[in-house]
């Protein structure tokens, strides 16, 4: 698997967080807030906050020298978003860089309407949930960048099933598995059911309250007998990544995911904008609101990058052939 370049040169003293879930901060420096929904010990989380500090960097500050780095982890427990929300509101932090779980965004804006947010890894229409005026003038205290194109949903999705087609022709009865009642997961569904009738194939959704629900999720679709399975981007999902996985593995059946990491990890494919990429963006914007720059002036931006993975080993545990053209279009092949 590839890494990025400032990945490997940022280097391992700069991940350094002397408590779990926290990043100490320097009284005198404006502070950043990092908020995530991943275990702060997984190699995800940290490659986000090497990201971010990149960001910042390219954006001309250096940590410790012009601004003190608050990080907080849900560690997988999106119900620890307030509390987090809470903590950084409360150092009055000079502006939030949040990652993924729009819902946390809504009502922490709401809570503090004075303090600037920069959002990643989020695919939801702002200015239809009011958050925004327009994506090119915001008009408010939020902006960031958006993992798909706006009202792309349908066609990143139809670009996924696609590629899984050609992996699984066979394809009758797609199982997603998501959380209930999230903003994106019901995009999500509402995407799949028209591309299911264009292709003629059956979505069952399963859904999960907790990620608890999740084992039985899949036994009930291995007894309905699905083709495969579609693993939502839903922050809960990833910051689980490990038991999502051995569940996929364990039932045999082809999976698409919604994010690279997901087919780096096991799935057999994925095919998604680019994670880290969008994070460098989000602490770019970062620093520029550090320079005097208004949320509201910046312009929300699209993901323009996006990667397909394919997993080879994965396909060959199932005894999946994959085109050799389809290979040749593959931007990491997982050996």
């Amino acid at each position: 698997m590839q890494r990025r370049n400032f990945i490997r040169l940022i280097g391992a003293a700069a991940l350094n967080i002397p408590r779990a879930g926290y990043a100490q901060t320097k009284v005198g420096l404006p502070v950043v807030g990092f908020l995530l929904p991943l275990k702060s010990e997984s190699t995800f989380a940290k490659d986000r906050v090497t990201a971010l500090r990149k960001g910042l960097q390219e954006a001309g500050f250096v940590e410790g020298t012009n601004y003190s780095l608050a990080v907080r982890f849900a560690e997988g427990n999106l119900d620890r978003y307030p509390e987090l929300w809470k903590e950084l509101g409360a150092l009055n932090a000079r502006v939030i860089v949040a990652v993924g779980a729009i819902n946390g965004i809504v009502e922490f804006h709401r809570a503090f309407p004075e303090m600037p947010i920069v959002f990643t890894a989020i695919a939801a229409d702002l200015v239809g949930l009011g958050l925004v005026r327009s994506y090119t003038h915001p008009g408010g205290m939020i902006t960031g960048n958006l993992m798909n194109a706006v009202g792309g949903e349908e066609t990143i999705a139809q670009k996924r099933i696609g590629l899984l087609k050609e992996l699984v022709p066979g394809l009758t009865r797609l199982g997603t598995i998501a959380p209930a009642n999230r903003v994106l997961a019901k995009q999500e569904k509402e995407a799949l059911k028209k591309i299911s009738a264009q292709l003629n194939f059956e979505v069952i959704h399963y859904d999960l309250n907790t990620i608890d629900d999740l084992e039985s999720a899949f036994a009930t679709a291995l007894r309905d007998d699905v083709s495969a399975f579609y693993i939502s981007t839903e922050p809960m999902l990833f910051a689980h990544l490990a038991r999502v996985i051995n569940s996929v593995k364990a039932s045999r059946k082809p999976s698409v995911g919604t994010i690279p990491d997901w087919g780096r990890e096991g799935l057999l494919i994925s095919y998604a904008t680019d994670i880290l990429d969008g994070v460098l963006h989000a602490g770019i914007y970062a620093g520029k609101i550090l320079n005097g720059a208004k949320p509201r002036d910046l312009p929300i931006e699209q993901a323009s990058k996006f990667t397909l993975v394919i997993n080879q080993k994965t396909a060959n545990a199932l005894g999946i052939t994959v085109p050799p053209t389809l290979l040749a279009l593959a931007d990491e092949v997982i050996e």
